[in-house]
């Protein structure tokens, strides 16, 4: 089902993102600090954030773009534009920022984890438009995959070393009653992507699938990858059926020759569009 796009172009590939603000497919190669973006001639725009990562990228609406920076986040105006790095939010060496996601309010959500995988160093924040931060969740280990359902009513969350996909109800726009969605046993669950009609997209890294689960946590398809480090999944494309796939050769003694590569499909079902960071 899935075709190799790219080279492989990231070390540590991550955090697929598609918006018109940047022309189409963008993401990370996070220790690196750089972001990638396909372009229309098949070529690789590489940006440097100015950070030694860069976590997460997510379209503003006020044009440009926010990224998960080492310590924190910065802001760009112009969806090339250099990167303005914002106070950080914590000063702890051994903390980096992981992964991110906006809500359907324009909100961010952000979370960090340990450089030395301390169980219960990292935090999940919400970010809103004014750029005031507060913790969502507490002592979480690998803060991974936040997205939301297409009613708003419902956001999905990885703390990777729980080993399962969880979902929160949506009460007043904050997150509340969280519990377990799907048991991934065996698997570490990374990035994640919700389609239009609510399914849940999850990478399972370390094991190379890329799995489908229904509303109801159904397993309704899954895929395998020839890439052990299976990293995020995203939807999108003109019509938003194409089904990309960052990977990574991490800490990988002997890496597959088609990792750090992106690699695509098609999906029945459209994605969601991605919604702008509002600050």
């Amino acid at each position: 089902m899935f075709e190799q796009i790219t080279a492989p172009v990231a070390y540590h590939g991550e955090g697929p993102c598609w918006s018109e603000e940047w022309g189409g497919l963008r993401w990370v190669d996070m220790l690196a600090g750089d972001l990638l973006t396909l372009l229309p001639d098949g070529s690789i725009h590489r940006l440097h954030t100015g950070s030694p990562v860069a976590a997460f990228v997510r379209p503003r609406a006020s044009g440009g773009f926010v990224v998960g920076l080492e310590r924190g986040l910065g802001l760009a105006d112009d969806p090339f534009g250099v990167v303005r790095p914002l106070p950080p939010l914590w000063d702890n060496a051994d903390l980096r920022m992981n992964e991110g996601g906006t809500d359907p309010w324009g909100n961010l959500y952000a979370g960090s984890m340990s450089y030395s995988r301390a169980a219960g160093a990292g935090t999940l924040y919400k970010i809103t438009p004014d750029l005031a931060a507060c913790v969502v969740l507490p002592s979480v280990t690998t803060s991974n995959g936040i997205a939301f359902s297409p009613d708003g009513t419902r956001a999905y969350y990885h703390d990777t070393a729980t080993r399962r996909t969880d979902v929160f109800d949506v009460v007043d726009r904050e997150l509340t009653g969280r519990r377990e969605f799907h048991a991934a046993t065996g698997t570490s669950p990374d990035g994640l992507a919700v389609d239009s009609a609510g399914n849940v997209w999850v990478a399972l890294n370390r094991v190379g699938k890329v799995r489908l689960y229904s509303p109801d946590a159904q397993i309704l398809d899954e895929w395998n990858l020839p890439v052990r480090l299976v990293t995020a999944v995203t939807l999108g494309g003109q019509d938003g059926r194409d089904v990309f796939v960052t990977t990574s050769r991490e800490n990988l003694d002997d890496p597959e020759p088609e990792a750090g590569a992106v690699f695509r499909a098609r999906a029945e079902v459209p994605g969601l569009p991605v919604t702008p960071f509002a600050g």
